[in-house]
């Protein structure tokens, strides 16, 4: 019976580890396409870009143990049947949940790899992502500004822009509605350039 478990272990491995990789960049792909125009072409640099990434990453682990586990697992038993392996076991006097065992094991132990990953690694990793990205905004306060969309990034204000300079300082076509100290009027300021 253990040759069995082994042959399951084995055959589970290399397809766990190649469902989990294609996870992670599924949803660092989601990631990519809403930050990539702040981050790329804005003078930051390369290695503070892998640094988000990482930690970034490190955040999907959680997400993506579980759909390599379904998917690995699919594959793996799907393969079986199909050669008529699971019926080879079966017929043989081994029950199914025996000759699934270890691969149960192993899923419950992504399992508490992956609560391991939520309680302890996922808040640094997030901690330190969400900081790196503030001071990136801090350092550039044109990056999280959009041309033409409404910013709500500044507390008590909604500001528009038309265009950003090449220099990331300048800004034409300016709208700024404020309402910091009355909730009953909105002060609103149009200029055609600023800094």
């Amino acid at each position: 019976l253990k040759a069995i478990d082994r042959m399951m272990l084995v055959g589970m491995i290399a397809p766990f580890i190649a469902t989990f990789f294609i996870a992670l960049f599924i949803l660092t792909m989601q990631f990519l396409w809403v930050y990539i125009d702040e981050l790329v072409g804005k003078g930051v640099g390369v290695f503070i870009i892998l640094e988000l990434l990482f930690y970034l990453l490190l955040s999907f682990f959680p997400l993506a143990f579980p759909i390599a586990i379904l998917l690995s697992a699919v594959m793996l038993v799907g393969g079986y049947a199909e050669r008529y392996e699971l019926s080879s076991i079966t017929s043989a006097g081994i029950p199914l949940f025996r000759a699934l065992r270890s691969l149960i094991l192993f899923a419950i132990g992504i399992a508490v790899l992956s609560f391991v990953f939520s309680n302890y690694l996922v808040p640094m990793a997030n901690l330190q992502y969400k900081s790196r990205l503030i001071d990136i905004r801090n350092q550039r306060p044109t990056l999280s500004i959009q041309q033409g969309v409404f910013n709500y990034d500044f507390p008590g204000i909604v500001m528009r822009i038309g265009k950003k300079g090449a220099d990331e300082k300048s800004v034409s076509d300016v709208m700024i509605y404020e309402n910091r100290n009355q909730y009953d009027k909105i002060n609103l300021l149009i200029a055609k350039k600023g800094e």
